[in-house]
C-alpha cells in the first residue's frame, strides 16, 4: 500500500521569498504577502486539523523582488501544516510551522487570487516508499559517514542535537540528504540547488560540500575555544564565534540580520520620543524582553505593537493655539447663528487661556435636544483653538474596557478610545468630543461611566493611566466637550466632574436665520442646485417651519428643505433633458445640411431654421424658461403635502375637563393636553397614558386638593356631600406611547378637575406649568426656556407659571417674550383665577395675612 501514496495534483501554493523547504526538514514561514495571508484564512485555519492540510511551498527566483506568478520556481516542496501561531491586533500577523515531504513540479496555473492554485506532478517518493540506491552503495555510505562527523562535533547534551543522532541512526539515507542540507549553513542559491536535484546522485554532490564546509568550520572553532584559555564560554558566545567563522565563507543569515534591523529601529524611535522618565524605563523593559523572544513566538508580536504604540503617541507633541477673542467671536457667530450662553462660555475660556497657558483644560458639557448644534460646536471650538478635533461616541457604549483599554495578558488586547484617539491626532493637547455622554450603558464587563470618572476630573486625568499601556499619561491639556440630552441619565458623580451648559431648542426667528444662513445653502449645494434655479422666500420658510416641523433643533426642518430640493432637482433635470434633445436635433439638421447642400424637409415638413434652433438650445441649458423656481405656500403644499402641525387649541379646549399643560423632554419642550371626565361608580381615581409615580402623585395630590375646597369653591350640589360619592374620575395624558413623568403637571390637573366638576370651559389660549402642595402652594419647575419655546411654537397666547420661576424668563428671548404674557402665581386659587374666562374666585373671602412688628 506505501506504493500508491500521493499528494494531491491540485495544491494551494505558498510563496517563500527567504527560504528553502527540503523534504525531510521543518521551516516557520512569517505570512507576509496578501495572497500568503488569504492562504492562510482560507484553507488552514478554517480546517480543524491542521496535519490534513497539504500545500505547495514554493520558493521564489533569486533574481527576482517580485510577488508575481511568474517570478516563482518551477519545483517546491509538498508540505503539512503542523502550527499556526500569531495575532490579530493590530494587524493580522502568523507563522507557520510546516514539514516538508517530497518535491514537485509546477505544470499548470490553475488561479491566480485570491491565492495561488497549481496543478502539481509528484517528483520525489514519499517517506516509507523506497529508495533508488541501498544504503550500501558507496556513494550513500561516504554520505553518512560525513553526517556522523559532524553530529560527532556538536554537543550531545543539546536536545537537537540528540534527537538528530537518533534520526542518523534510524532513518535511511536517503532520506537524511535533505535533512542534512537543511540544517547547515549555506546560501540561498546552493539551498535551491539541492532543491532541484531531483536525482538521488546528483542531490549527494550538491550536498556533500555543504557538509564538508560546515565540518571545517566547527572544528576552526574548537581550536579558537582551545587557544583562548580554560574557561568555558557561554551558548550566544559560540554562537557569535560561529557566525564570525562562517562569514570568512561568505555566508550569511539575512533573517537574524532583519531582526537585528527591526530592534536598531525601536530603539531610535524610543530615543526620538521624548517620554516622560517612567514610560522611557518601561519602554526599555519591553526592549530587553523583546530581545530574549525568538520571533516566532506570539509574545513577540504582543511586545513589538506595544513599542510601537508607545512610540506613537504624542508624549511632548502639543499643538500651538491660535488666541485670538475677536476672530473667534467671529467664527462662533459665523458658524452658529443663537447660542448666546453657549458661545459666551466659550469665549471666557478662550480669554482665560489667553491670560493664563496654564491653565488645565476644562469638561465642559452640552446639554440639550437633539440637532441643535452641540457637536457642530465642539468642531468650531477645535477650529477656532487650531487644535485637531476628534470624536468619541459614547452611545450604546457599557464595557469599562473601551474607555481604559483591555490588560495585556488577554489575547486581543488593544487600548481605550482615548489613548487611541490622542495616537490618531498625534498631539497631546487635541479637542476630543465625548458624544451622547447620557447613552452609557452598563454590563458584567463593568460601568464606563466610573472609567470615565478619572478621564473627566481636572485634578486627577494628568496621571490617566491606560490597562494596556500600563504607565501614566498625561490628559491635563485637552480640552474634553461632553454632549448628552438630559441631565437625569449621567450619574451622580461623573456630573460633578463636568460644568453643564444648557442649550436650548431654536425659536421660530432663530430657526428662519438658520435656514436662511446655513440649511437652505448647503442643501443646494448637496443637491446640484444654484440661487439661479430655486428661490425660497422668507414667508415659505416661515410655513415649514410652523406648519411641518414642531422640533427644538432643526434636523427635520433641514430634511424638509432637502425634500423641497429633490423635487426641484427632478424638474430642473427634466429641463435639461428637453435643451439637450434641441440641441441634438440641430446638429443632426446641420449635418444634413452639409452633406445634400441644401435643408432637407422631413416627411413635408416646414424647414427649421438651423441658427435659430441652436439659438433656442442655448439659451434653453443657460436660461430655462421658468427659472427660477420660487417655492410659494401651493409649491409647499404640493411637495410635502398636508400640514403636519394645525393648531388645535380651540378645538379641544371647547368642552369642560380639558386644559394644555407644559412638559420638558429630553427633545425639547413639549405641550401636553390633560383631559379628564366623571361617571357614576363607587370613587375610584383612573391615571391613563404611560405616567412615571410622580405624575400618579400630582395627580391624587390634586384630586384631593379639589375634594377639600369644593365647598368653598361652589362646586358640590349639595352640602356635606363629597365630591367623589359615587362618582369615578378618569384621568387621561394623550400620546399614551410616550412616558410621561416629572413635578410639572400639578396645577394642570389641578384646573382640568375644577373645570369638569364646575362644567366650565379653560381659556382656550392658556397653557400652564408647576407643581403644588396639598396645602395650595404652587411650588417651581425647571425647563422654563424649552418650556416657553413650545409653547410659542404651538401658538399659545398666555403661560401660567410659579412666581418663583419668573427669574428664568431672563434666558427667554425678548421676540417670544413680546408675544406672550406671562402670569406668575403662588397659590392654587391665583391659578384657578387665571386660568378660566371669567375667574374662580373663592366663595370664602381670604383673610388678610397678620402682620406682626417687630420689636427690634
Amino acid at each position: 500500500m506505501a506504493s500508491n501514496l500521493s499528494i494531491p495534483r491540485r495544491l494551494p501554493i505558498l510563496l517563500v521569498a527567504d527560504g528553502i523547504l527540503l523534504p525531510g526538514s521543518s521551516m516557520r514561514i512569517p505570512v507576509n504577502s496578501q495572497r500568503n495571508m488569504n492562504l492562510v484564512k482560507s484553507r488552514i485555519l478554517r480546517h480543524n486539523t491542521l496535519s490534513s492540510t497539504v500545500i505547495g511551498v514554493v520558493p521564489r527566483e533569486s533574481t527576482n523582488e517580485t510577488d508575481d506568478f511568474t517570478a516563482i520556481h518551477h519545483i517546491g516542496t509538498a508540505a503539512v501544516v503542523v502550527q499556526v501561531t500569531g495575532t490579530n491586533w493590530p494587524r493580522p500577523a502568523y507563522t507557520l510551522l510546516v514539514t516538508g515531504l517530497c518535491r514537485f513540479k509546477l505544470e499548470k496555473l490553475l488561479q491566480e487570487t485570491p491565492y495561488p492554485v497549481a496543478q502539481v506532478v509528484q517528483l520525489d517518493k514519499l517517506p516509507g516508499q523506497g529508495t533508488d540506491f541501498g544504503d550500501d552503495h558507496p556513494v550513500m555510505m561516504n554520505f553518512r559517514e560525513q553526517a556522523g562527523n559532524l553530529v560527532d562535533l556538536l554537543d550531545i547534551a543539546v536536545p537537537v542535537v540528540a534527537k538528530l543522532k537518533k534520526l542518523l541512526e534510524s532513518l535511511p539515507t536517503a532520506r537524511l540528504l535533505d535533512i542534512f542540507a537543511s540544517i547547515v549553513k549555506a546560501s540561498y542559491s546552493e539551498k535551491l540547488q539541492v532543491l532541484d536535484a531531483i536525482d538521488l546522485e546528483e542531490r549527494i554532490k550538491r550536498t556533500l560540500p555543504l557538509l564538508a564546509r560546515q565540518i571545517e568550520g566547527l572544528k576552526l572553532l574548537q581550536r579558537t575555544r582551545a587557544n583562548s584559555g580554560p574557561h568555558t564560554l557561554r551558548d550566544r558566545q559560540n554562537t557569535l564565534a560561529l557566525k564570525n567563522v562562517l562569514k570568512k565563507v561568505n555566508i550569511a543569515d539575512m533573517e537574524e540580520e532583519n531582526e537585528l534591523d527591526e530592534i536598531t529601529d525601536l530603539e531610535h524611535k524610543i530615543r526620538k520620543a521624548d517620554m516622560p522618565p517612567h514610560a522611557h524605563k518601561a519602554c526599555h523593559k519591553e526592549l530587553k524582553r523583546l530581545k530574549k523572544t525568538p520571533t516566532a513566538m506570539p509574545e513577540y508580536g504582543l511586545i513589538r505593537n506595544y513599542l510601537e504604540l508607545m512610540v506613537e503617541l504624542p508624549w511632548s507633541k502639543q499643538s500651538t493655539d491660535t488666541l485670538d477673542i475677536k476672530q473667534a467671536r467671529r467664527d462662533l457667530d459665523v458658524d452658529h447663528y443663537g447660542l448666546d450662553k453657549l458661545k459666551r462660555r466659550v469665549v471666557e475660556y478662550l480669554a482665560v487661556r489667553q491670560l493664563k497657558n496654564s491653565l488645565k483644560g476644562p469638561i465642559l458639557c452640552f446639554v440639550g435636544p437633539p440637532g441643535v448644534g452641540k457637536t457642530s460646536v465642539g468642531r468650531s471650538i477645535a477650529h477656532t483653538l487650531g487644535r485637531t478635533f476628534h470624536r468619541i461616541s459614547l452611545g450604546g457604549c457599557c464595557d469599562q474596557s473601551d474607555i481604559r483599554g483591555h490588560r495585556r495578558t488577554y489575547i486581543g488586547s488593544m487600548p481605550g478610545r482615548i489613548i487611541h484617539g490622542l495616537k490618531l491626532v498625534g498631539t497631546n493637547n487635541p479637542v476630543f468630543l465625548l458624544d451622547e455622554i447620557d447613552k452609557l450603558g452598563k454590563s458584567m464587563q463593568g460601568d464606563p461611566a466610573a472609567a470615565l470618572l478619572e478621564v473627566l476630573d481636572p485634578e486627577q486625568n494628568n496621571a490617566f493611566t491606560d490597562h494596556y499601556l500600563n504607565v501614566p499619561f498625561d490628559l491635563s491639556q485637552v480640552l474634553f466637550i461632553a454632549t448628552a440630552n438630559s441631565t437625569g441619565d449621567i450619574p451622580p458623580a461623573l456630573k460633578d466632574r463636568m460644568e453643564l451648559i444648557n442649550v436650548p431648542g431654536y425659536t421660530q426667528e432663530e430657526k428662519l436665520h438658520i435656514a436662511t444662513r446655513h440649511l437652505i445653502p448647503k442643501q443646494l449645494k448637496e443637491h446640484g442646485l444654484t440661487a439661479e434655479q430655486i428661490q425660497f422666500p422668507e414667508n415659505s420658510v416661515k410655513i415649514i417651519i410652523a406648519k411641518y416641523t414642531r422640533e427644538a433643533g432643526v434636523r427635520t426642518l433641514e430634511r424638509k428643505i432637502g425634500a423641497v430640493c429633490r423635487a426641484v432637482a427632478v424638474h430642473v433635470a427634466e429641463t435639461q433633458t428637453r435643451s439637450k434633445t434641441i440641441m441634438v436635433t440641430a446638429n443632426k439638421t446641420t449635418d444634413e445640411e452639409d452633406d445634400g447642400g441644401h435643408d432637407v424637409d422631413h416627411q413635408g415638413t416646414e424647414l427649421l431654421d438651423k441658427a435659430s434652433l441652436v439659438a433656442t438650445a442655448d439659451a434653453a441649458i443657460t436660461h430655462p424658461p421658468d427659472m427660477p423656481i420660487v417655492i410659494d405656500k401651493h409649491a409647499v403644499k404640493d411637495i410635502l403635502g398636508i400640514p403636519v402641525y394645525e393648531s388645535e387649541m380651540s378645538e379641544r379646549l371647547l368642552q369642560p375637563g380639558v386644559a394644555v399643560g407644559l412638559a420638558w423632554t429630553a427633545l425639547g419642550g413639549e405641550i401636553m393636553y390633560v383631559e379628564a371626565t366623571k361617571m357614576d361608580g363607587d370613587g375610584t381615581l383612573t391615571l391613563t397614558g404611560q405616567l412615571g409615580d410622580v405624575m400618579k402623585e400630582s395627580a391624587t395630590l390634586a384630586l384631593n386638593w379639589v375634594r377639600t375646597h369644593a365647598k368653598e369653591y361652589g362646586i358640590l350640589a349639595k352640602e356635606g356631600v363629597d365630591l367623589m360619592e359615587n362618582t369615578d374620575v378618569h384621568i387621561h395624558f394623550p400620546a399614551g406611547a410616550v412616558g410621561k413623568d416629572g413635578p410639572s403637571a400639578g396645577i394642570t390637573i389641578v384646573t382640568v378637575l375644577t373645570s369638569l366638576f364646575s362644567d366650565r370651559h379653560v381659556c382656550q389660549d392658556t397653557a400652564m406649568t408647576g407643581e403644588i402642595t396639598l396645602r395650595g402652594l404652587v411650588l417651581p419647575v425647571g425647563g422654563i426656556k424649552a418650556k416657553v419655546l413650545a409653547a410659542h411654537r404651538a401658538g399659545i397666547k398666555r403661560i401660567i407659571l410659579p412666581k418663583r420661576n419668573e427669574k428664568d424668563l431672563e434666558e427667554v428671548p425678548q421676540s417670544i417674550k413680546n408675544d406672550l404674557k406671562f402670569i406668575p402665581v403662588s397659590r392654587l386659587e391665583e391659578v384657578l383665577q387665571a386660568a378660566f374666562d371669567d375667574g374662580f374666585s373663592s366663595m370664602i373671602p381670604q383673610a388678610e395675612p397678620t402682620v406682626i412688628p417687630s420689636k427690634l
